[in-house]
């Protein structure tokens, strides 16, 4: 195994870790800088984002963050005139570019690791070590399936087809390509359009099960006290998917739902919920929380979370971090792909049409033990299949740096 440090490149500051993306870019440093020293290149899009600058201090051997606030018209604009995705216009930075030149340059970089395509243009053509790239997930084909959807169709067609060009050479650059679950990395395969796809390995997402233990946490009082039941959906709000699987509840499961139990509330927690959504504030069971301090406490006092995801790539944290916290989860395929519980035993799957997951949560509703069981068995099947420790342990063989070899050499 080489020695030499470790340059990882995120779309995001990995502090704080309060969304998906930001979880197991956080993760992944934390356990990269065990293995070697490790220099992060990021970017930020907010203040919540620069108070991360002392954690990485204190993580990092040096660290360059850059501002991120290119409007979306001009990223369009030069990924047209560049024949290039929006995604790769959009996080372009020519203060970045050289940072990274510089670093590769003065320090003794033996790896260059990628959290997210959009950063794999920063790797130098002439760049000799190792390269690992996690995509996470097949982000091309989520602009597909808009495409499919009826959604800007040229558009989000254009941007699959040339994201889908930019994963497969950034597949043939790297030594591994990282994806999130075995269902991802297969699609990513069949979307290659040559036979190389022999570096393609999968890294599941883990979860802090210490801290989304429910024998810690106290159910916010306001949901508690009301008789329910109650539902939740917990997400980064003015994310297209879980901003439509939100709207899908409110028009149709909700209803539903409440011709069966009256008193059923829905809750939809996360930053940034868009005005479509902000819409139905003030409607009969309904609340549009928003960003909360902590998470824990509305999905403590919820009698099911729910993941109507439509359009879904990867592992879904919210389902984890639900299932740790010991709640009964009614999820669609979509969203329950890549993680290997048992339908009936671990949570609920259900295709979304309201009164299938209505018929789903009512088994639930009307059964103390089976609701608390199936939370029970959920919080077993994290705490066995999906703790941090365990997703990461291949990474320093991916990375190619020995931690041995690394300490001793420092």
């Amino acid at each position: 195994m080489a020695v030499g440090d470790i340059l990882f490149l995120a779309h995001r500051v990995p502090f704080p870790p309060n969304r998906g993306d930001k979880i197991r870019a956080h993760h992944l440093l934390r356990k990269l800088a065990t293995i070697a020293p490790v220099h992060v290149g990021c970017f930020a899009e907010s203040d919540e984002d620069r108070s991360g600058k002392g954690e990485l201090d204190e993580i990092s051997a040096s660290h360059c963050i850059v501002n991120r606030s290119k409007p979306l018209v001009l990223a369009g604009a030069e990924a047209v005139l560049s024949g290039k995705p929006v995604s790769l216009t959009a996080f372009h930075s020519a203060r970045l570019e050289s940072w990274v030149r510089d670093a590769i340059t003065s320090r003794n970089i033996a790896t260059i690791v990628i959290f997210s395509g959009q950063m794999g243009q920063y790797v130098p053509d002439d760049f000799a070590g190792r390269v690992v790239i996690d995509l996470c997930d097949v982000d091309s084909a989520k602009f597909d399936s808009y495409a499919e959807a009826g959604e800007r169709v040229w558009l989000n067609s254009r941007e699959g087809r040339l994201l889908a060009r930019e994963e497969e050479r950034l597949c043939n650059r790297a030594d591994h390509t990282i994806l999130i679950s075995d269902n991802e990395a297969e699609l990513f395969r069949s979307r290659l359009t040559s036979e190389d796809g022999a570096n393609v390995a999968v890294l599941g997402n883990g979860i802090d099960a210490e801290f989304f233990d429910p024998s810690t946490v106290t159910p916010d009082a306001a949901i508690a006290s009301r008789k329910g039941p109650h539902f939740i959906f917990t997400g980064q709000m003015d994310y297209r998917p879980n901003e439509q699987a939100a709207l899908w509840v409110i028009d149709h499961f909700l209803p539903v739902i409440r011709s069966a139990y009256p008193d059923a509330e829905f809750h939809v927690v996360g930053r940034n919920p868009t005005a479509k959504l902000l819409s139905h504030k003030g409607a009969a069971s309904l609340t549009i929380h928003g960003e909360v301090p902590d998470v824990r406490p509305y999905i403590a006092a919820a009698d099911c979370v729910l993941a109507p995801l439509l359009i879904a790539r990867g592992v879904q944290n919210k389902v984890l971090e639900a299932m740790a916290m010991a709640k009964p989860v009614l999820a669609t395929p979509e969203a329950s792909t890549g993680i290997p519980a048992l339908d009936g035993e671990h949570w609920m799957v259900s295709p979304a049409d309201a009164d299938a997951m209505a018929r789903r949560a009512s088994t639930i509703i009307d059964d103390a033990a089976a609701k608390a069981a199936m939370g029970k068995a959920a919080r077993c099947f994290v705490l066995d299949h999906h703790a941090w420790d365990a997703m990461l342990a291949p990474l320093e063989t991916y990375v190619g740096i020995s931690h041995a070899e690394a300490r001793n050499a420092a």
